[in-house]
């Protein structure tokens, strides 16, 4: 067992020697590998050499770093024609199924039986609107005048507030009215 114990103590040994000859191999590479990069680009810095490459972009003097556009981008490819035929079928299944699939009964809405005259009354009502608007307007002026008239003539507030008290029940008597309108249009 004590030669097993001594083959055993001697495979390690050289297994150890064999990770340092690796170990030394590769740093001598790494800085082998290094030293000339760093002295070929201070070189071809000092002598104002430009580079040029696949992926060094000159203008920016840095290294690409992707595609600014496809290679195949302008031209027509089996993948693209594929795509555009699978959406045209789809397109043409769709168109299929609307119209085979049968009208739903249940989901259709009549319209109002008053539609047509709401239709015809928004007509009049157009027309009405600039009366209305001047009738307003013809109030605010009223209401303005009689303000500066009570400044004037020295008139107390009670006749102002009359005259909001008026505007205000002609302006809820109009909008009565025109919620009566809309109710008998419903």
């Amino acid at each position: 067992m004590s030669s097993l114990g001594a083959l055993a103590e001697e495979r390690k040994k050289r297994l150890a020697q064999l990770k340092g000859l690796k170990r030394k191999q590769d740093t001598e590479a790494e800085d082998s590998v290094r030293e000339p990069d760093t002295t070929t680009v201070n070189e071809t810095a000092e002598r104002g050499i430009r580079l040029s490459g696949r992926n060094f972009d000159v203008e920016e003097r840095v290294p690409k770093m992707g595609f600014t556009h496809a290679p195949n981008e302008d031209q027509e490819t089996i993948e693209t024609r594929a795509d555009e035929i699978v959406e045209a079928a789809k397109a043409q299944q769709a168109e299929e199924e609307a119209a085979e699939k049968p009208i739903d009964l249940f989901n259709l809405q009549p319209k109002k039986p008053n539609w047509d005259l709401k239709r015809d009354v928004e007509k009049k009502l157009e027309r009405l609107k600039p009366r209305t608007k001047d009738a307003i307007a013809k109030l605010v002026r009223e209401r303005i005048n009689s303000a500066k008239v009570g400044k004037e003539g020295g008139e107390d507030q009670a006749a102002n507030s009359a005259m909001e008290g008026k505007l205000a029940e002609l302006v809820k008597e109009r909008e009565k009215e025109r919620d009566e309108d809309d109710e008998e249009m419903a």
